[in-house]
This record gives structure tokens, C-alpha cells and sequence, in this order.
């Protein structure tokens, strides 16, 4: 069952009913300035931090659950509805919400007048623009009232929700009924205080009327469906003092038949320098000193958004921004779904987990988590061929939460740029993953100077070593703390942050991932033990090209010991381990009767060409019988589960991955963020079919049929699907803020597309299987543009031939050329 459908052309997907199995959100802004907004225009906005500089108030686990955000009310002739429909519910004529490419226009019809809102976030600007366009399409000459509303939050989104004994005194606003560009409201709770910084939410017309109180807008105890003003037709003109500052603007529009009017409001974000925070005194006006906020940035915001011209023209920049960045990479199959995943939808998601990490969605609040270490490293990679400077810049961010160890925070704040000390370091894999971002970063840009760049440990400038130094310390302490096996030590958890060796942990509440109440020195990780053998490699490649050959060739006998380590003390007669515990036992292993094998060592260790060698009686490779055991073991039709089977009882040794219900998140349930691995490792034993099966089994644009069991987002990944031991299998949870989205475009771009970058040239190696008979990748690299056709006869194992400017030539490595060069490059696999 669908709920809508792409627009391939217009780079949206349409969604034709508001009962959709759940919110469906986008994102808009990808600079300074982020929205989160829903189809029915639930949602909030936020400057950088959605912690510290929450603009709007939402309020999770609410019922019903997209209760909050952006609304516009009508009220016409006494018919009083939302066009979101979403909160009042009034049925509609007609409804539409089209998500695109950092923008969202919801439409509602209703008694003969049409409404269409565009929600976007222009480029260079700390603002959300909403564009409102009011039509009559009745026979009759219409005269309705417009509100609009939205609930200012107390900027930090924690203690807003929770210090009310303060908060519920403090809120201050300014109204400015007739300003140079209409009606403007302000708030600036904290602003006489301690802030430089202030939120206005403006309309390009003078209002009739406005509210800047909750209560007063929607009266005593009623919901937000029931708001009193729209009802009776009036504000109340209500100055907030204290309770609950909001912001509403009354417009009263006439419409003759076929008139469309359009009105331009503008939610925005501004900061005055502290020498600037106020307006001149005005003794003859009344007005003090250190009273009136000064409003010279908010007018010139709103002057930029005065006109529909101006709103037009800034659309248009944003659409023109978005063509520019997905022509970077693109395929033409004749697979609808597969192109529109690679040429739109995967990389959209790419650009928006990269400006979250995992920190704001309808999933997460905003205020739990920052930025990720291994997070936001793993986000680069299905980020950095679209700007790649900002990757450059988040790289240096990341690198500067690094321990003089080579261990890191595993969290930062992203206003602040500092580790955060709550969640604190000890998880083991972190450092690798710095590794592989940087790698990833040079082989798209070929910028090695990013490795001599000073960067402090800690924040502490005075620590501060070169950029190589940190990913010298990154493979050092992986190769430093080894267990009784010569495999990593755990520490606090690997990727799987559920699989807690050293927590032991009885008491209600306790963090699993903060706690360590035992170590022993002795819990091991099989699966940072593959990572190592995979990005290690990265770091002797550096090292060699910086004339470090001695380094090198250390680093190279660290990987080469922990291949042995890997297949003596890892290997279980039919897949790999998963880890050591505390007390020295095997997780992932036959001889239990749960959690018998896990994924994530399997994918990587195939990668890392971890037992990819044939055996001398021609029989399957260690590889090969791994990924079988994951066919055969972890599959199913919604993708592939992380472990089976799965517990049904905790287990106080392992932590939190045992307290799942069998089938969901970590335990058992499908987390298609490490399914991208077996894909790529499949590719790498040859098996493209396979791997392709397996690729389209979780991506979104191939279960938008099955959406009333998938229920999430049909165009953008979800961070876990119900596996087949849970009670709704099938089912995904954790949508959008997922490293997923940067791992499947790696898997589907780099492997079965078969195009990725090196660091000297471009490395095509397609395999994809026989679904595929024929497709063209272009492709820009350091300037030069890559046309690459690929003519797939389906031959299990094959490899591709290469024709490149007419040249048949050896190998699959093609030279990146200069700037401004088109190279054809023809396949026969």
C-alpha cells in the first residue's frame, strides 16, 4: 500500500494523504539554520545546536505524536480548518505535502479555497521561510482570516522542558505591529541577561491582529485543534509575560473567484554583537535604555524576504544548489528505483546525517546527543564528493575531540566544538574510524596537506600535533590495547554500542554505555580486530606517501598479525566470532544456543580480505562460508538481521543488546547500517547478484509498496527494520539520522556501481549481477567529468574490461586527468 509517490523530475516525493502510518519528515537548511517538518507541518527549528539554540518548541511523546510546529489557521466564514491538517483535522477536498530537496510545500483545500505553504531555508540565511499562497478557486468573492502560529522555546530545549519553576516566569517579547516590512514579532526571553541573540517570526503585510501568549491564543484547556482565536476570528493582541511566549499574525485577505494573494512570513534567527544588543534610549518615546532589542539585522532579514520576487528568487537559488550538488554522481539503468535512490534520495539523506550526525529527528530529541566520533566520520563518506571543504572542516572538528592516547570523546557538541564529558571516551573502534574518514577525504580531493595540519588534542591548543600525528595515535592504540588473543580490546563497546563486556550492570537506569564496573583487560572485539585488518591499510598508504616507508612497513606487520589473530582466535568453523567476554568466553559462536553469529564481523572481515583465498581442494574460501552462513543464517525478505538467533533473557555480561525483545534493534532486529557490509563483501568475492539482492531488500525506494508494513519514510533510510523473531517483522524504526545512508551510498556508488576514488585515479570495478544488463555512471572527480558505460552480462565473478578514450587498458584503474577533461571510459563485464 502507498501513501504517495515520487516526482523523479522534480526531485520530490508526493505524499496525497495525511494518514500516513507515521509522520513523514524532511529537513530543511543544510548551512547554520535547520528545520525538521512533517507532512502535516509538525516539527522545530534550530540554530547549529538543536540543544542549545532551539528556536520553536516540540514536545516528544505526545499524543498524537506530530502534535506541535508550524500551523496556519483559516478562518472562513465561521469553517475554521488547517491546510496541514494537522491540528484542527478537518477533512479536506484536497490534500498534498511535496518533500524535495531542502524544501516542503504542504497544500489543503477545503469549501473552495486553496492554500499552499512552501517551508524552505534559503541559502546563506538563519531563517525558515514560509510562502503562503491563498486562492479561490469558488465561484464567489471570498473574505477569510489567516493565523498563523508557532510556540518559541526557551532556547536550551533541556532545561526548557524541564526548569518550569524559572521558565514559566522569564518569557519576553516585543511586538512591532507596524514595522518597516510588515508586522513583526520578537522573542527574547534572556535577551536582557545573557544573550546577544534573539528569535523574530514576521509577515511581509501589517497584521490586524496578533498574539504572542499561549493561553490567550488557545484558550483554557483546549488543544492546539481547538485554539480559541481561530475559532472566534479575533486575536486577542495578548503580550506574553512570562507562561508560554508564542507568536501569531491575523491577516485578513479578500479574495475575488480565480484571485490567488500571497503573503511571505519569516521565522528567523539573529545576533546582535554585545556592543549592538540594544536600541538608542528615546527619552520623548518613553523608551530606556537596555529595553528595546535592536532590530537593525531583523529588519534587513525580512527586507531580504519582503517582496514574493525576492522569496522567488531565493527558491530558485536553493533548487539550482541542489542540481549543482547530485550532479556529481549519477546513474542512468533503466532501474527507476535505483536511480532515483543513487541520483536523489540516498544522497539527500547523506547531507542531512552529516549536518545531525544522530543528534535531531522524530527519533531523537536534539538535546541527548551531539556529533558523533565514529558517527560523523562514518557520515563522510557518503558526504564528502558534495562540499568537499566542509568535510575538510568537520574532519579538523573531529580530530580535535582526540585523546593525546589516541582514544577520543565519543560525542561533541556541535556549537560548542568540545567533547562531552557526560558520555565521556572508551569506545574502542573510535579510532579507527578517524582513519577512514581522512582517507576517504584525500582520495575525493586529493589534498594531502590536510595532514599537516595542526590540530590540538583534547581542544587543548597547546597539545595541538599535525593531523597525520592523530591518525599515528588512532592505529597505535588499537595495536596497544590488545587482549589475551592479540584482538582489541572492547573497552566500553565497538560500533555495536549494545554490546557491553565490562558494564555488568544491575541497577535501574544506569547507562550501559557510560558504566564500567568491571575490567579485566580481557574482552575483545573480533570485530574492531577486522576493521584494523581493513583500514589499516589506509594509514600505511599515508604513511608511505609522506617518505615514512619505516613506518609503514611496522604498520603493515600490525595488519598482517592481526589477519593471523583474526583466523586463529576468531574464526568458528563456519563464520567469525563476534567478540571475548569478560571472562574470556566466545560471543557468536556455535556451541551456544543464542546469538550463534553476528553480522558485523562477517561483512568486515570480508572486506578486509580477511580468508578471501581458495583452498587447495577448490572448495569454498573462509569468506565464502561466512557470507553463505549470513545468507543462510541471517537472512530474510526485509534484509539481514544482526545476530540469531536472538536472546530472550539478559544476560549481564553482554549488556544492553540482551534486553531488546528478540528481534528488535541490536538484538536480532535488522540494522541496515552494517547490511551495506555483507553487500560490499559480497562484491568482493564476485558475487554482485547477491549483493544487489541484498541491497534492495533495505532500501527505501524498493519497499515503498509494502509501506503500511514498513510504515516509515519511503524515501530515505531507516536505522533498524523488525527482524524475523519480532512480533512486527518488517517494521522500521529510527528513520533519516542513521550512518546507513552513508554506507549504502558507499556500498551501491564504490561497489556495485563499481566507481570509486583513489588516490591517484579513479578505481572502476563494477559488480552488480544480471538485474542490471546495462548502465551509465557520470561522474565528476577533481574536476574532470567521467562518463563511464557498463555493458553486464551477468557472469557470476566476473570482472570488469576496460576501454578508456578508445584505449583498452589493464587493470580497473583509471588516472584522474586534469580539471575541466571529459573521460569516456567503456565496461565489459
Amino acid at each position: 500500500m502507498r501513501y504517495g509517490h515520487f516526482d523523479d523530475e522534480a526531485r520530490e516525493y508526493v505524499i496525497t494523504t495525511p494518514h500516513t502510518p507515521y509522520p513523514w519528515i524532511n529537513y530543511l537548511g543544510s548551512e547554520e539554520f535547520f528545520s525538521l517538518i512533517s507532512h502535516q507541518a509538525g516539527g522545530y527549528s534550530f540554530y547549529r545546536d538543536a540543544k542549545m539554540r532551539r528556536l520553536t518548541r516540540y514536545r516528544y511523546n505526545n499524543i498524537p505524536g506530530d502534535a506541535g510546529g508550524r500551523y496556519f489557521y483559516i478562518n472562513d466564514g465561521g469553517d475554521v480548518w488547517t491546510p496541514s491538517w494537522m491540528p484542527i483535522k478537518a477533512e479536506l477536498d484536497h490534500f498534498e505535502t511535496r518533500h524535495g530537496m531542502g524544501y516542503t510545500q504542504i497544500t489543503g483545500e477545503r469549501g473552495g479555497l486553496s492554500v499552499k505553504t512552501l517551508f524552505f531555508v534559503p541559502l546563506g540565511e538563519t531563517a525558515e521561510i514560509q510562502k503562503v499562497t491563498l486562492t479561490n478557486t469558488s465561484d464567489a468573492a471570498k473574505s477569510v482570516k489567516l493565523f498563523s502560529f508557532a510556540e518559541f522555546c526557551l532556547w536550551n530545549a533541556q532545561d526548557d522542558q524541564t526548569n518550569y519553576q524559572r521558565n514559566l516566569n522569564i518569557g519576553e517579547v516585543e511586538v512591532e505591529e507596524s514595522g518597516p516590512h510588515g508586522t513583526a514579532i520578537y522573542h527574547k526571553t534572556e535577551y536582557r541577561e545573557r544573550r546577544n541573540h534573539y528569535a523574530v517570526y514576521g509577515v511581509n503585510a501589517t497584521a490586524a491582529g496578533f498574539d504572542t501568549d499561549r493561553d490567550s491564543f488557545v484558550g483554557a484547556y483546549n488543544s492546539l485543534g481547538e485554539a480559541a482565536v481561530p475559532f472566534a476570528g479575533e486575536s486577542t493582541n495578548s503580550v506574553a509575560s512570562g507562561w508560554y511566549p508564542i507568536a501569531s499574525h491575523n491577516l485578513e485577505v479578500t479574495l475575488e473567484p480565480g484571485e490567488s494573494k500571497t503573503f511571505v512570513f519569516v521565522l528567523g534567527y539573529v545576533e546582535n554583537p554585545e556592543d549592538e544588543k540594544w536600541a538608542p534610549a528615546d527619552e520623548a518615546a518613553g523608551i530606556a535604555a537596555l529595553q528595546v532589542i535592536n532590530k537593525d539585522r531583523a529588519h534587513a532579514l525580512l527586507g531580504r524576504f519582503a517582496t514574493t520576487e525576492q522569496t522567488d528568487a531565493a527558491f530558485e537559488a536553493l533548487r539550482v544548489h541542489w542540481t549543482t550538488l547530485l550532479s556529481g554522481f549519477a546513474v542512468t539503468s533503466g532501474d527507476e528505483k535505483l536511480d532515483r535512490m543513487v541520483n536523489v534520495w540516498n544522497q539527500y539523506q547523506c547531507m542531512v546525517t552529516f549536518n545531525m550526525s544522530r543528534s535531531a529527528s522524530f527519533f531523537e530529541t536534539g538535546i541527548g546527543r551531539g556529533m558523533g566520533f565514529r558517527d560523523s566520520n562514518q557520515d563522510l563518506l557518503g558526504f564528502v564528493h558534495l562540499i568537499p571543504e566542509r568535510a575538510r572542516e568537520r574532519i579538523i572538528d573531529i580530530a580535535s575531540t582526540q585523546f593525546p592516547d589516541g582514544s577520543a570523546y565519543h560525542q561533541y557538541q556541535p556549537l560548542t566544538k568540545r567533547g562531552n564529558n557526560d558520555v565521556g571516551s572508551g569506545f574502542n573502534d573510535d579510532p579507527l574510524w578517524l582513519i577512514l574518514g581522512v582517507a576517504g577525504y584525500i582520495k575525493e580531493t586529493g589534498d594531502f596537506s590536510i595532514l599537516d595540519e595542526q590540530v590540538p588534542f583534547d581542544n587543548d591548543e597547546s597539545l595541538a600535533e599535525s593531523l597525520f600525528e592523530h591518525l599515528t595515535r588512532s592505529f597505535d592504540f588499537t595495536v596497544n590495547n590488545r587482549g589475551p588473543h592479540g584482538l582489541p580490546l572492547i573497552g566500553r563497546a565497538d560500533w555495536n554500542d549494545c554490546l557491553n563486556l565490562n558494564c555488568f550492570s544491575s541497577t535501574p537506569g544506569e547507562s550501559f554505555q557510560t558504566t564500567e564496573n568491571q575490567a579485566g583487560g580481557v574482552a575483545e572485539s573480533v570485530f574492531i580486530a577486522a576493521m584494523f585488518a581493513f583500514i589499516g591499510p589506509e594509514y600505511v598508504a599515508l604513511a608511505e606517501r609522506r617518505g615514512l616507508s619505516d613506518v609503514a612497513a611496522k604498520a603493515r606487520e600490525a595488519i598482517a598479525d592481526m589477519h593471523k589473530a583474526v583466523l586463529e582466535h576468531g574464526w568458528d568453523g563456519e563464520w567469525f566470532l563476534r567478540a571475548y567476554d569478560f571472562y574470556g568466553n566466545k560471543i557468536g559462536t556455535d556451541e551456544t544456543a543464542e546469538g550463534k553469529i553476528w553480522i558485523e564481523p562477517q561483512g568486515f572481515a570480508v572486506m578486509a580480505g580477511i580468508g578471501i583465498e581458495k583452498p587447495a581442494d577448490g572448495g569454498p574460501s573462509i569468506a565464502e562460508r561466512a557470507l553463505d552462513s549470513v545468507g543462510e543464517m541471517l537472512g530474510t525478505e526485509h534484509g539481514l538481521v544482526l545476530q540469531y538467533p536472538a536472546y530472550t533473557s539478559y544476560k549481564i555480561e553482554m549488556g544492553e543488546v540482551t534486553t531488546y525483545p528478540p528481534g528488535y534493534k541490536e538484538n536480532g532486529g535488522i540494522f541496515c547500517h552494517n547490511n551495506p557490509w555483507v553487500i560490499i563483501g559480497e562484491t568482493v568475492l564476485g558475487r554482485g547478484a547477491r549483493a544487489f539482492d541484498y541491497y534492495k531488500r533495505i532500501t527505501p525506494a524498493y519497499r515503498e509498496d509494502i509501506s503500511d508494513v514498513h510504515r516509515l519514510e519511503p524515501y530515505v533510510y531507516a536505522q533498524m527494520i523488525a527482524g524475523k523473531e519480532a512480533v512486527r517483522h518488517g517494521e522500521a524504526k529510527n528513520s533519516w539520522l542513521t550512518g546507513t545512508a552513508a554506507w549504502n551510498f558507499v556500498a551501491v556508488s564504490q561497489y556495485l556501481l563499481g566507481v570509486r576514488p583513489d588516490y591517484d585515479g579513479l578505481v572502476i570495478d563494477p559488480q552488480i549481477g544480471p538485474d542490471v544488463p546495462a548502465y551509465t555512471v557520470t561522474r565528476t572527480a577533481r574536476g574532470a567529468t567521467y562518463e563511464i558505460s557498463v555493458v553486464n552480462s551477468g557472469t557470476p565473478g566476473a570482472r570488469g574490461v576496460l576501454t578508456v578514450d578508445g584505449v583498452a587498458v589493464e587493470g580497473n584503474h583509471v588516472p584522474y586527468a586534469p580539471a575541466g577533461a571529459t573521460v569516456k571510459v567503456s565496461v565489459v563485464l
